[in-house]
């Protein structure tokens, strides 16, 4: 399924082919696959539930997400991913509606070939529909990268990303485009990065569209 590059053009670049599949997992209450051109992320999201002692909160919903790499154990950078996957589902459920339990995101990294967080965070937006948890707002995410002469390269593949002099990530929110969560790398200008903003906010309609049909496709009945 590949999404219209003309929102990107004046960017000059446009998003990779994307695919999705939810309820793929009969065990957790929600589960997606996202693929972004060869990079694939499967979420699965276990909760409402109970939750232990410790971690209970009695005014919202205990959110925790783990990321498991394609091989090997969690490291640092997959325990960065988590806190930044972590806050910007918290911006989005409204956890106060099931205070004293726990919700559970699990994402395991099929493929990276760049743009990892941001195929993540789609994963996770696509897992939390399909559990029908109450959101205020969808999200998405969108990672730039910055080449040596300052041009942006939207949605970069790990070779892209190697080149870049900066790659910025960011969550974007459906409602207002507002801007859930950034993380950066490397070196840029505010200037550089108000940029990337923008092209990533134009690069969020495609996915949200994106987002709509799929629900479209799956709940159509013909």
């Amino acid at each position: 399924m590949e999404p219209g590059g003309a929102a990107m053009a004046e960017a000059g670049c446009c998003l990779r082919p994307f695919s999705c599949e939810q309820g793929l997992l009969s065990r957790p209450d929600g589960s997606a696959a996202f693929v972004q051109g060869d990079t694939s992320v499967l979420a699965g999201l276990y909760g409402p539930a109970e939750v232990r002692g410790s971690k209970e909160s009695p005014e919202r919903a205990t959110l925790e997400v783990l990321l498991r790499p394609k091989v090997g154990l969690p490291g640092v950078g997959e325990r960065s991913r988590e806190q930044l996957l972590r806050q910007t589902c918290e911006a989005v459920v409204l956890g106060a509606l099931h205070p004293r339990t726990a919700i559970t995101l699990v994402l395991q990294v099929l493929s990276d070939a760049g743009s990892l967080l941001s195929c993540c965070l789609n994963a996770a937006c696509m897992g939390l529909l399909d559990a029908g948890l109450p959101l205020s707002a969808l999200f998405c995410g969108v990672t730039c990268a910055l080449d040596a002469q300052g041009a942006i390269v939207l949605d970069p593949t790990t070779r892209q990303e190697q080149e870049a002099r900066a790659i910025l990530t960011f969550a974007i929110d459906s409602t207002e485009k507002k801007v859930l969560m950034a993380t950066t790398r490397g070196s840029c200008s505010v200037e550089e990065m108000q940029q990337c903003l923008v092209a990533a906010q134009r690069a969020a309609d495609t996915i949200f569209q994106f987002y709509r049909d799929s629900a479209r496709r799956r709940y159509s009945k013909s």
